[in-house]
């Protein structure tokens, strides 16, 4: 299953730059280098020791095609287990293409979609949990989804269910020793030791499983609905969070028809915030659709924003008893989502105004007020700070492993569901033959998450996320 051949790649992104790395990887990745590199003290790069950086140049025959950097990595001690040669030129377009074409036309082959990580995997360099962790440490664009993704990578998720796994490994082969001395009428596994392990491992299982309700939304951002009546300043303020100019602001309702999103980090954290349509009868066929998609995207949100205009409560235009009800309905609808009422146009409303809000609106339970100006952004950092508070921390704060893949987070339930049956047959006084069956299984669930068992068809789709040259 271990590709003999040598690939190559650029490594850096595409397009011109100070500097441009090509990577190649193979037994024979250091030989197929040498011939094209001549170093400027003399130096035969096949012949240098691993972990070292050497200056030259790229030669094509008689053509010089770059000064160059090359380092030189020799397996097993390298990121992919093989050789590696990594090459630093200069950030040219054109320079890039034609190193890699002398090399391809040179018994390398373009790398696949995260192939050199593939072959790391392959390698026993990395298990699989840790190889996806890579491509969440490229693709993290916040501190949180960074945090995880690196505490992923250096391995903190893999051995706790490398534990787990060879604690209950331990005492299936207890159990399957048994089954050999049947007649004999022998325990070899102390079964008050086992149900104690189980509980164990069900105790781990379930954070784990727990974890990933946070770590879905630090990994693809927590969505953040922006609700309310037609021509409030959802738009002013969604421009205001993100501090630019993104959503149409006019004075004229209805303007917003469709949602509008965009994420931005707040202490760490990824929020997408997403504008929407008004709230409101009509006829207008379009401005309807756009209502709808409101709804839906309510329903997808973890948090929901409902602005106000404060100046119409002021003048009476809206009144007080129908925002109630209102938000009263929200709250009964979605009952388990965090609700801000955002009172906006602070600015241009007075103290007993804002006194009238509160108590109006404090009988509506779970609800926050809050008072901010879209327009001149006050009170929109205190906001993002109220946000904050809606995101579970204690488990990043505390370093513990938190669960952000959806494939470990399948395997884990699974492996929770045979352990479960395991715990139940030991109760019942279940034989020992069918105990292994469901034990074999949770081992099985195991190793798909660490990569003990995979299929060509898995590891297709894992790598095929990947980008070139990674």
């Amino acid at each position: 299953m271990i590709p003999n051949d040598t690939i190559i790649a650029l490594a850096t992104p595409s397009g011109a730059g100070a500097i441009g790395i090509i990577r190649i990887s193979g037994k024979n990745a250091i030989a197929l280098a040498a011939p094209f590199f001549k170093s400027v003290r003399g130096k035969d790069l096949s012949k240098q020791k691993s972990h070292t950086i050497h200056l030259g140049h790229i030669i094509d025959g008689k053509k010089t095609l770059d000064e160059v950097l090359v380092s030189v990595f020799r397996g097993p001690n390298s990121y992919t287990g093989e050789d590696v040669v990594e090459i630093s030129c200069h950030g040219s377009t054109y320079i890039q293409q034609q190193v890699i074409q002398l090399f391809l036309r040179n018994s390398c082959r373009t790398a696949n979609a995260g192939e050199f990580t593939l072959r790391a995997f392959l390698n026993g360099k990395l298990d699989l949990s840790q190889a996806e962790a890579v491509a969440d440490l490229i693709a993290s664009d916040n501190e949180a989804s960074h945090q995880i993704a690196l505490q992923q990578m250096r391995g903190g998720f893999s051995n706790e269910i490398k534990t787990l796994r060879d604690e209950l490994l331990n005492f299936a082969s207890l159990i399957e020793l048994e089954l050999d001395f049947a007649e004999e009428d022998v325990e070899f596994a102390d079964r008050k030791a086992f149900e104690d392990l189980l509980e164990r491992i069900q105790s781990v299982l379930k954070r784990l499983i727990d974890s990933f309700a946070v770590g879905n939304v630090i990994k693809n951002g927590i969505p953040v609905a922006i609700v309310g009546e037609p021509n409030v300043g959802k738009s002013t303020l969604l421009n205001a969070l993100l501090n630019e100019e993104r959503a149409i602001v006019s004075e004229i309702a209805g303007t917003t028809r469709d949602t509008i999103e965009d994420e931005i980090s707040i202490g760490g954290f990824g929020f997408r915030f997403i504008d929407t349509a008004g709230i409101r009868e009509t006829k207008d066929v379009v401005e309807g659709i756009g209502i709808r998609k409101t709804f839906e995207t309510i329903e997808q949100a973890q948090v929901i924003l409902y602005l106000i205009n404060g100046e119409e409560i002021q003048t009476a235009e809206k009144p007080l008893q129908n925002l109630n009800l209102e938000l009263q309905k929200l709250r009964n609808k979605y009952p388990q989502k965090p609700l801000i009422a955002l009172v906006n146009k602070n600015d241009l409303i007075d103290v007993e105004t804002k006194k009238s809000l509160e108590d109006t609106l404090s009988p509506v339970e779970g609800l926050r007020v809050q008072f901010l100006s879209a327009k001149t952004g006050e009170g929109v950092e205190a906001l993002k700070s109220k946000l904050l508070d809606f995101v579970n921390t204690g488990a990043l704060r505390n370093n513990e492993t938190i669960v952000t893949n959806t494939r470990h987070y399948d395997a884990l339930l699974k492996a929770y569901e045979e352990v479960d049956k395991v715990q139940t047959g030991l109760l019942d006084g279940v034989s020992g033959d069918l105990l292994a069956i469901d034990i074999r299984q949770a081992l099985y669930h195991f190793g798909e998450i660490t990569g003990e068992i995979t299929s060509d068809d898995l590891l297709g789709n894992i790598f095929a996320n990947f980008c070139i040259g990674k």
